[in-house]
């Protein structure tokens, strides 16, 4: 009975063109697997033995590959084995947690950093452990799901306000009650903009407010070090005071962290269930983004590449006529809106060996199903030149701008 109910709900999605599979990745059989920048990792994927140029991964800088943050992998493991073994507080948190924690914190310029598995877990974690009944949570209502789901099982209030509107969040703030909590992405997962941090900074000092921003996307990317959206900005940390990355984006490797004060890393430590009571991350994966980390800060040429990467196909694509968002971001959504249209456009891509992400509703609006392309610092000028083409060959007449529109 329960399987018949299943199977027809699963069928309604299909005919709705929202059903979702899993690309299962094979081994790229190259040299080039091993080279330095790990550039066959992100920008070849192999599916069942059939090569494809990828858009679709967040590896930004082409870390995941790199021989050195391999090397420190495999070097920990030897020595500390595979798993972390426990939680943090009973016996999983080792140096090499600890070390990275010391680097994160420094590079984030605040004063201490808490890892956690994963960043669903992280913003889980912070927001249920600041606000509860009687409190009042602010999100963007483009927030990821791992934000929105925080603010609903909080238990607390939660009010939605439009997208990087703040003089929307003006008009909601003052009626909150209790602690008042406002959270963002940084640079937002579907659209690929950047939040106006500054603005909601404001809104928040006459408040009396504290800002989350979930920066998983910006870090690595954004600043000219690659401190992500609060050194693009330059946010303190008493005016940003919770910031969340995640490890397992530019950095290439798994896993997130939240920095801040003293007291808020105890805070969580004490009261963050998702930290609490779930295994510790690998140790080896904590020695592998020291390595990644060190690595960002010092070849700043992967964000010189990535910025010229974009630059290139926002270029190109509107010389197209395609539909593009206010993007500065390795995220590059192409606007088709129709659910069926962009899983033709992103099949006909992939017969031409180009795999990109078909989004569709629930994870955007109705209406803005798009393409999201995806671009790293290890993506050549060729390679964009074939994602225009192709592009160009598959993305209808009726989907993109007329002519006189883009002057």
């Amino acid at each position: 009975m329960l399987d018949d109910e299943l199977q027809a709900a699963l069928e309604q999605r299909k005919q709705a063109h929202r059903y979702r599979e899993r690309l299962t990745r094979q081994p790229y059989d190259s040299e080039s697997c091993s080279s330095h920048q790990g550039a066959a990792l992100h920008a070849q994927i192999v599916l069942d033995g059939d090569q494809y140029l990828g858009f679709c991964s967040n590896d930004y800088l082409g870390l995941a590959g790199h021989s050195d943050v391999v090397a420190s992998l495999q070097d920990c493991s030897a020595v500390m084995g595979v798993g972390s073994t426990a939680s943090h507080l009973v016996c999983g948190h080792s140096e090499y947690h600890h070390k990275l924690e010391r680097e994160i914190a420094e590079f984030t310029g605040r004063e201490r950093a808490l890892l956690f598995s994963t960043c669903y877990m992280a913003n889980l974690g912070v927001v249920s452990a600041l606000t509860g009944r009687g409190d009042t949570i602010f999100e963007d209502r483009l927030n990821h799901a791992s934000l929105i789901d925080a603010g609903l099982l909080s238990r607390a209030q939660l009010k939605r306000f439009r997208h990087n509107d703040y003089h929307h969040l003006a008009q909601l703030l003052p009626s909150a009650s209790g602690r008042k909590l406002v959270v963002v992405d940084g640079v937002f997962s579907m659209d690929g903009d950047i939040a106006p941090l500054p603005e909601f900074v404001e809104l928040c000092t006459q408040h009396d407010a504290a800002l989350m921003v979930d920066d998983a996307h910006g870090f690595g990317v954004l600043g000219q070090q690659g401190g992500g959206s609060a050194e693009y900005f330059g946010l303190s940390q008493s005016q940003l005071p919770i910031l969340v990355g995640a490890l397992g984006k530019a950095f290439g490797t798994f896993g997130a962290f939240v920095a801040g004060s003293n007291a808020l890393i105890e805070t969580l430590i004490q009261f963050a269930r998702p930290y609490i009571y779930t295994t510790a991350m690998p140790p080896a994966l904590a020695a592998a983004t020291s390595t990644s980390l060190a690595l960002l800060k010092e070849e700043s040429w992967r964000r010189d590449n990535l910025k010229q990467r974009i630059e290139q196909f926002r270029a190109g694509a509107q010389r197209l006529g395609l539909s593009l968002l206010n993007s500065n971001t390795p995220i590059q959504p192409v606007l088709l809106g129709d659910d069926a249209r962009v899983l033709e456009v992103a099949g006909k891509l992939k017969e031409r060996r180009i795999l990109v992400g078909a989004i569709r509703p629930p994870t955007v609006p109705e209406g803005t199903a798009r393409l999201r392309i995806t671009l790293s610092a290890v993506h050549t000028q060729k390679n964009i030149e074939q994602l225009l083409q192709a592009l160009d060959e598959v993305v209808p007449a009726s989907s993109r701008i007329a002519p006189a529109a883009l002057r």
